[in-house]
């Protein structure tokens, strides 16, 4: 028998991306459904044409238009159904999920929605039995063991919820969260022991931002503050940057701080966000959104939920929606900076520049220990090519971050030194990417473009060779690495050998103007005309920067090159 709930959701998810449609037939699909005098047909097509284009909420609008003109049509129901869990609808999906386990009782999403909602009202033992009609593969593979173990502990029966999440050698994979949740089942039992052994075995081998935020939380309460900080300090060694935990932070309250996970309903609420950052780590965004808004149901103040919905919706292009969902965080809370971070991104997106970096300056000036409000700013100012306020900025970024003290500031050196040379200050900006080469040896993105500047400029040639040539070993199917191996070839007068490296940079990356425009430089001075001009012109259809333009006309014009490569 066909399945609804997730299986149709990878349906609707495909063809949505598939589709291509054009925004005025949206608009004329749309138009057929509005002023409640809508058909049936009208308002399916209006929601395939919204849906098409990403547009959820006015998907699910119209599909459940379609859905109420055509009640026996499981399709439409079903359709209707993802789109409203998707967009936080969950008593209307309910009521669709009761008639869909009608026609098929084991299709998971509708027994999903239904356990939540149990859950919801306090029947854990309902719910349990809700969950435990899901089928074990896929996705509920992961999700099923974690729901019926916090629907036991919601009964009191913590050493069956624990007897639940016992790793096996066929699910090895899921073995990191499952000890996280034990370990937070054991706290939550007043279990300390029991606690603290899964915690160590869920950081075995990785340090995820939510396990180590509990584990560290369970330390502090336990007044082992020493041990909470090494762990702390871990984490910020492994993963270089505080955006979303600070240790700093965390420590500042001592012990008294509340567990994270309080009830057995904020522990099938942390199972739905688990399983909703997995498969948006597959870019299944709807899907992404589907489990955040059940979490999100089960515990309305649930931060990472929160950001990670509003992070979906982003990548659907939902900039708006989104950065309502940010706005709506504690803008005093750790996961409400970071959202601070990610409004001021898509301010920026949204061409609204000024907004973003008066964002970030606040930013900057309420949180002085952290850096990363400094380092989003030059980011944002380089893209825009405000090259020497970007270098500021990371200077500042630098000064709060260590400087060279910590090795895994490479990267803000990189990217000063970029600024810098982007404002033609090569004087300041060559020692900043041999910082960031002393700090990170073997970084290919720093080999390459020292290497390249060095080479494009004419100076230190051989040397700039031989880095590039290491960034090639280390990514060698990088189009533009590869593009800087063929230009130190040119400039070094080995023409034939360069033709051989820009083909294959241009096969690599073949939408990039430089790299056809060396392309073709390369071409002419072998004797291929013809092709040489080809790729001027291709390289002139392809937004070459603004420098470049004059340049390509009269290449393509005169059929030479303005001046000859120095070796």
């Amino acid at each position: 028998m066909k399945r609804f709930g997730i299986v149709v959701m990878a349906s609707v998810v495909a063809a949505g991306l598939a589709a291509c449609t054009p925004r005025s037939e949206i608009s004329a699909g749309t138009r057929a459904g509005n002023g409640g005098n809508e058909t049936g047909l009208g308002a399916y097509l209006a929601g395939r044409f919204a849906h098409a284009r990403g547009d959820t909420r006015a998907a699910a609008e119209y599909y459940s238009a379609a859905a109420r003109h055509d009640p026996d049509n499981i399709d439409i129901q079903s359709r209707s159904f993802a789109l409203l869990l998707a967009e936080g609808r969950l008593d209307e999906a309910g009521l669709i999920a009761q008639r869909l386990l009608v026609i098929d009782d084991d299709s998971p999403l509708p027994i999903l929605v239904m356990g939540v909602q149990e859950a919801r009202a306090g029947r854990f033992d309902l719910a349990e039995k809700r969950f435990a009609a899901l089928p074990a593969k896929g996705i509920n593979g992961f999700l099923g063991p974690l729901l019926t173990a916090w629907t036991r502990a919601g009964q009191g029966r913590f050493d069956d919820g624990l007897a639940t999440l016992a790793p096996r050698a066929d699910t090895a994979g899921f073995a990191p969260i499952w000890e996280y949740h034990a370990g937070l089942l054991g706290d939550m039992a007043g279990r300390p022991d029991v606690a603290e052994a899964h915690f160590k075995a869920a950081l075995a081998n990785q340090t995820s931002v939510r396990t180590v935020e509990a584990a560290g939380n369970w330390y502090q309460r336990a007044g082992r503050l020493d041990e909470a900080r090494a762990l702390y300090e871990r984490y910020h060694t492994e993963h270089g940057d505080r955006s979303l935990l600070d240790g700093r932070r965390q420590l500042a309250a001592g012990s008294a701080v509340p567990r994270v996970v309080e009830t057995a309903t904020d522990g099938l609420a942390e199972a739905l966000f688990d399983t909703a950052s997995l498969v948006r780590q597959g870019n299944a965004q709807e899907l992404s959104l589907v489990f955040s808004r059940l979490a999100l149901s089960l515990r309305a103040d649930f931060p990472l939920a929160q950001l990670l919905l509003a992070d979906s919706m982003a990548a659907q292009g939902r900039l708006e929606d989104a950065n309502a969902l940010y706005r709506a965080m504690n803008r005093s809370s750790q996961p409400g900076t970071f959202a601070r971070l990610k409004l001021a991104v898509n301010l920026d997106e949204m061409k609204q520049t000024d907004a973003a970096i008066a964002e970030l300056r606040a930013l900057a000036a309420e949180w002085p220990q952290s850096y990363e409000a400094l380092v989003t700013l030059g980011d944002v100012l380089r893209r825009h090519k405000r090259y020497g306020e970007a270098a500021e900025a990371y200077g500042d970024a630098l000064a709060r971050a260590g400087g060279s003290k910590e090795p895994r500031n490479w990267s803000l050196f990189y990217a000063r030194g970029i600024a810098y040379e982007r404002a033609r200050q090569w004087p300041k900006a060559e020692p900043d990417m041999l910082e960031a080469l002393r700090l990170q040896p073997d970084q290919p993105d720093v080999l390459n473009y020292l290497g390249y500047t060095w080479v494009d400029q004419g100076l230190n040639v051989e040397k700039g060779r031989k880095l590039i040539e290491r960034a090639v070993e280390l990514r060698p199917n990088d189009g533009a690495i590869v593009d800087s191996l063929g230009w130190a070839l040119y400039r070094m007068g080995e023409f034939q050998a360069a033709v051989k490296y820009l083909e294959r940079a241009s096969e690599l990356k073949p939408e990039d103007p430089t790299i056809n425009e060396h392309l073709g430089d390369a071409f002419w001075q072998v004797g291929r005309d013809t092709e040489a001009r080809y790729q001027w012109q291709r390289a002139m259809g392809l937004d070459p920067e603004p420098e470049q333009i004059e340049p390509l006309k009269a290449k393509i014009s005169t059929g030479r090159l303005p001046a000859s490569p120095v070796k």
